[in-house]
């Protein structure tokens, strides 16, 4: 067996096979040493260190020999948020909730961690925008006050690390919210980008450290994009949008990144004087007191991750009185209606420049499915017309250019749950080829085979 140098720091134990002045591992100065260190000798087959040497080293090592096994996820305390996250909480795992004020957020949140405590887990609610007398008032209101709901109030993140020391540290912890906190360690105003990005970060690796789930609270910016920098949306494991108008009371739990099960999902809710209440069945909640009896209506059998749910989309088509007529697209992108008014023109020969047009979807919802085209198209024929849809008539597809009708993802979702909630007659992609056929099948105008 031959021996050979090597140069040892220290401080940190890295090691090299030459001298230099700064040890690599550490960044300490003038602290590597020298040492003996065997060898095999040449041809001698040497022995790989097994995947548990290398992983305490913080060196590469192969996963297939790694035994350790995932963390088992834990439930919420809500059947079907834990459906939507993949299993529950995962321990370890970091969550972001973001949504506009007053949209629900805190209430929401406040129920996971009673609903926890009550289970015999632990949990923190930490918050720092609001006092502990505010938290509890709530807390009783909803009906969750019990002797293991934890709660503080602070704008410290050293206070919520410290209740996350290891040792004693809580199942779960929710901070309400990152932008709010500031570190002594870093300046800035709290929710400025140096702040935010130090607190995350801290919260974050230390949560990971003694496997507590972590939910962030985030805010949202006049254009509904999360505030503080993108690095936080990285950071974490799932990010969750909260969505809704706070005119109406249902919200809308959309599910945006998800390393622990599938993305795109979404929960909805319902907002009462208990707190939030799970929509068991969201297929046809926003068509509560639908009259089919109307012109100006379509339905449109929707998809948002795997989740099929039946919208009416409306229109209204009435006689301008200005130089420029107007155009109103509320629930989805106005520059979608306006393409689309621009090849109905063209494809179904109408004239529609001396109308105003206003289109939404129904219940406050906010969709961009593609699939709504084809329902935006039946209902302005609709209102123009002025002649209503048959009742159970149920659309989707999206249009292009030419005003053919192309397919769209889930297709085979739509049409079972369009089956299954006895929708007739079903136009999808497969039954009609362009717009112009689509307007034939409802209202007997045009040819079958217009393009």
């Amino acid at each position: 067996m031959k021996t050979r140098r090597v140069y040892v720091c220290t401080e940190c134990g890295a090691k090299s096979h030459q001298w230099q002045g700064q040890c690599a591992g550490c960044g300490a100065w003038n602290s590597l040493t020298e040492h003996a260190e065997a060898k095999p000798a040449a041809g001698a087959p040497g022995r790989r260190p097994s995947a548990e040497t290398l992983l305490a080293e913080n060196r590469p090592a192969p996963l297939a020999e790694l035994r350790q096994g995932r963390a088992v996820a834990y439930s919420s305390g809500l059947d079907a948020l834990d459906e939507v996250l993949g299993k529950g909480f995962v321990p370890g795992g970091v969550v972001l909730l973001a949504g506009e004020p007053g949209i629900g957020k805190s209430t929401l949140l406040l129920q996971l961690v009673g609903n926890l405590a009550r289970t015999g887990r632990s949990a923190v609610y930490v918050s720092a925008e609001e006092s502990l007398g505010q938290i509890r008032g709530r807390a009783e209101r909803l009906g969750l006050l019990s002797p293991d709901l934890l709660a503080m109030a602070t704008t410290r993140a050293e206070d919520a690390l410290a209740a996350l020391a290891q040792g004693h540290a809580p199942d779960l912890m929710v901070v309400d919210s990152v932008q709010t906190l500031s570190s002594e360690a870093v300046d800035g105003l709290p929710g400025s980008v140096s702040q935010v990005r130090a607190v995350s970060t801290a919260l974050v690796e230390q949560a990971k450290r003694c496997g507590t789930t972590l939910v962030l609270v985030g805010h949202v910016t006049k254009e509904g994009q999360i505030a503080g920098p993108k690095l936080l949306e990285h950071m974490v494991d799932t990010v969750l949008s909260l969505e809704g108008d706070r005119q109406h009371l249902f919200r809308m739990l959309r599910v945006m990144k998800n390393r622990f099960g599938p993305a795109h999902e979404i929960l909805l809710f319902h907002m009462t004087g208990a707190g939030m209440e799970v929509v068991g069945d969201p297929s046809t909640f926003f068509l509560q007191d639908r009259d089919p009896g109307l012109s100006g209506a379509a339905l449109c059998m929707a998809v948002s991750g795997q989740r099929p749910f039946a919208v009416e989309v409306q229109a209204l088509v009435t006689k301008t009185f200005l130089a420029i007529p107007r155009r109103t697209a509320l629930g989805f992108d106005a520059n979608r209606l306006h393409l689309l008014l621009a090849v109905m023109e063209k494809k179904l020969r109408l004239n529609l420049g001396g109308v105003d047009i206003y289109a939404k979807i129904g219940g406050g919802m906010k969709l961009a499915d593609p699939a709504l085209d084809a329902a935006i198209v039946a209902a302005v024929l609709s209102s123009f017309y002025d002649r209503a849809l048959p009742e159970g008539a149920v659309t989707w597809g999206e249009i292009d250019l030419n005003g053919q009708i192309r397919p769209v993802a889930s297709h085979d979702i739509r049409l079972k749950q369009a089956a299954r909630l006895g929708y007739a007659p079903v136009l999808h992609p497969g039954e009609v080829k362009n717009i112009a056929v689509l307007q034939t099948r409802l209202f007997g105008r045009g040819k079958e085979g217009g393009s």
